[in-house]
């Protein structure tokens, strides 16, 4: 388990992918839409801090995450679906009912997939209330859901395109280069 913890920390400082980013043509319902995103994330949980670039597809009932190397390579890969979660790396391969109980279990945080996916595309989630504030142009500055500060700080477009994620003591830097709409 620490060999694991390790690793990834090693190749999630060794950098981040970039991206070239192209315009977003945002759907009429974007929340109802399958998405693939590529960008970067950093993140900082109790002082010890890791990057990597990201690439996540996300289906209205699953999604994947792929956690990349400066060059592209994939080093993890986070699956869900409705009946389980799995994160592969370096050859291990762990399982769990829920996505949240996977990370927690393997990394010791989580990031809460279920209102990821909404608060990416500027959205609050379904499932429960939100506190909302806006900048002076309309859009959404800060969000506060489930425990959850969601900070929007630059925006492309329609969409977020840098959002700082805090809870406790995790905080998240998600950078997101390029939007994928088409993706099935």
């Amino acid at each position: 388990m620490i060999r694991w913890i390790n690793l990834l920390a090693v190749l999630l400082l060794s950098g981040c992918a970039l991206f070239s980013a192209k315009p977003s043509v945002v759907p009429v319902q974007p929340e109802n839409v399958p998405f693939a995103l590529s960008g970067r994330v950093s993140i900082n949980n109790n002082g010890e801090k890791h990057s990597a670039g990201l690439r996540w597809n996300h289906q209205e009932s699953s999604d994947e995450l792929l956690l990349l190397t400066p060059l592209g390579s994939t080093v993890g890969r986070i699956f869900r679906d409705a009946d389980h979660a799995t994160l592969d790396s370096d050859g291990k391969h762990y399982q769990a009912h829920d996505v949240g109980t996977l990370m927690q279990q393997v990394l010791h945080w989580h990031l809460p997939l279920d209102g990821l996916h909404h608060w990416v595309l500027g959205l609050p989630a379904q499932h429960s209330t939100a506190r909302i504030e806006h900048n002076s142009e309309g859009r959404i500055s800060l969000m506060k859901q489930d425990g959850w500060e969601i900070q929007y700080v630059r925006y492309e477009g329609k969409l977020p395109a840098r959002l700082k994620l805090s809870r406790e003591n995790l905080q998240v830097l998600l950078l997101i280069d390029e939007w994928d709409w088409e993706y099935q």
